[in-house]
């Protein structure tokens, strides 16, 4: 067993987690621990839990202590400094009249570099933006242009499912999402319901994608024609969730609709049919 828990390194950024054997930490706690940038001054924000072996990834890092007074002081001047750092590199992209959306200024634990993140629809030339960074802080500058969905990432935000973004919580790659994926759910196709934070099409249309790939392998299509207990009839309608197919009757003057189960109905076989009725009809003729 292994006792895991989920440290924050930004304000609304993605929990990481952790190994903290030994240690007796509570949500809130200020810890260092490595991070991609180095080492970093984090905030505990879950309960610490045992967990099997088997579902710990071997590669996982361990809290490496609590932090000192020192480094919470020092974690506080960083945040003075990335704001400082934000308001100057605005300043700076406006003097150069640069078309880029300017996102975060992220500093380094130790202070020798500091990253921008951007976002703009266009190359952007900012080597003489760098020279005046450079000159500002004395630090290594890396500008980085990133896209709406790691801008949603970088600032966070609730989801239309009252939930926060799942970008900035779980989720650590970004998968294409397409219009089809929409269309093979049975959504309907709105901009306002299909987007999220980023405008983008939402990234959660990617989780129930081979579900909803295997009910319409199994399901029949709108349009079918199947046998139900009631007759013959055509297929309206599909809820691929409950598995249920609506099935239109045609009468004389008008037609009614019934829903089943599809397990236990069976879609016509047109050949088959067809096919017997041809035998039926060869056999009449001698």
């Amino acid at each position: 067993m292994k006792r895991i828990v989920s440290i924050c390194f930004r304000e609304g950024g993605k929990a990481s987690r952790y190994t903290c054997e030994g240690m007796d930490l509570k949500p809130g706690d200020l810890v260092m621990a490595n991070t991609p940038g180095g080492i970093d001054l984090g905030t505990v924000v879950t309960v610490p839990m045992d967990f099997d072996d088997a579902l710990v990834p071997d590669d996982i890092e361990p809290v490496l202590r609590t932090a000192t007074d020192k480094e919470i002081e020092r974690g506080q001047l960083k945040k003075v400094k990335e704001k400082e750092a934000y308001d100057l590199c605005l300043e700076l992209i406006e003097k150069h009249e640069l078309d880029m959306n300017l996102i975060d200024a992220v500093f380094t634990f130790d202070g020798k570099k500091v990253t921008f993140f951007f976002t703009s629809d266009n190359r952007v030339d900012f080597r003489e933006l760098v020279k005046d960074l450079v000159s500002s802080f004395r630090a290594r500058i890396e500008l980085r242009q990133i896209g709406s969905r790691d801008q949603a990432k970088l600032v966070g935000g609730i989801g239309m499912c009252g939930r926060e973004l799942c970008c900035c919580t779980f989720l650590n790659k970004f998968a294409p999402v397409t219009l089809r994926t929409a269309r093979d759910q049975g959504m309907s196709l709105n901009p306002g319901k299909l987007n999220g934070a980023c405008g983008r099409l939402m990234c959660c249309l990617q989780f129930e994608k081979d579900a909803y790939a295997d009910a319409r392998k199994r399901l029949p299509k709108t349009g079918k024609r199947i046998r139900t207990p009631d007759g013959m009839g055509v297929v309206s309608d599909v809820n691929y969730i409950t598995e249920k197919v609506t099935v239109k009757f045609a009468e004389e003057d008008s037609f009614t609709t019934s829903v089943y189960d599809w397990e236990g109905l069976a879609p016509l076989n047109h050949d088959r049919d067809r096919n017997d009725n041809d035998n039926h009809s060869n056999d009449e003729d001698n």
